[in-house]
């Protein structure tokens, strides 16, 4: 499939880095920090939280770190930084993209991160020398799982829509790429590896990025 694209699109969190890292912030320290500063339960924190995230998942928003800190009253770009050392590549990515160069292909990253995650993660990743471009959701003002983000970056990138491998973990945002016309969709089904394996979808699944240089 790898050789067959002329192509490729990677998600960043979920698919080329770890997701264990982004759960940890939004599912632990964040409602840890709110409980502290509501002078509630974590776990009452954690509920209340939850409520709020499923309200906008899927939306710009829910990706904005400037919304969550307005809204929550918390500094969210510094708890992340906190705890930066828990950013880390899944196993085989980055070895994945060091071989890409042996393949002629436009290696493009599509996130929905936020630029203040993504200047973060880069900085300790190095992520960004290994592609050709990156695009963040938020400089189009829709989120991937929206068809306007779709025709936005197809503006910028001109890419085929038969010729392009698309990589990512979120099925919503697989299903939105399918439904743009996008041939070539993969599925990551272990995007956080402190969790069990995913069940695949309709897409074709692959347990990391590193699977996709043997096809």
């Amino acid at each position: 499939m790898l050789n067959e694209c002329e192509t490729l699109m990677l998600d960043m969190d979920g698919t080329v880095l770890d997701l264990a890292y982004d759960n940890y912030v939004w599912k632990e320290l964040v409602p840890e920090h709110y409980a502290e500063a509501k002078g509630i339960s974590v776990d009452l924190a954690r509920s209340r939280l939850y409520a709020k995230y499923r309200a906008i998942q899927g939306d710009i928003q829910w990706y904005c770190l400037d919304h969550w800190s307005e809204r929550l009253g918390l500094d969210v770009l510094e708890l992340h930084r906190g705890v930066n050392h828990r950013i880390d590549y899944l196993p085989g990515a980055k070895r994945f993209l060091q071989a890409l160069h042996e393949h002629d292909v436009r290696v493009l990253l599509v996130t929905n991160s936020h630029p203040d995650t993504l200047a973060l993660k880069d900085e300790v990743t190095g992520l960004a020398d290994y592609f050709d471009a990156i695009y963040t959701s938020h400089q189009f003002g829709y989120a991937k799982e929206r068809q306007e983000f779709w025709h936005a970056l197809q503006e910028e990138e001109g890419f085929g829509k038969g010729s392009t491998l698309f990589v990512d973990d979120n099925r919503t945002v697989l299903k939105s790429a399918d439904a743009y016309g996008l041939e070539m969709l993969v599925e990551i089904s272990q995007p956080d590896t402190s969790e069990p394996v995913r069940e695949t979808s309709d897409y074709t699944g692959v347990m990391g990025v590193a699977d996709l240089l043997d096809t």
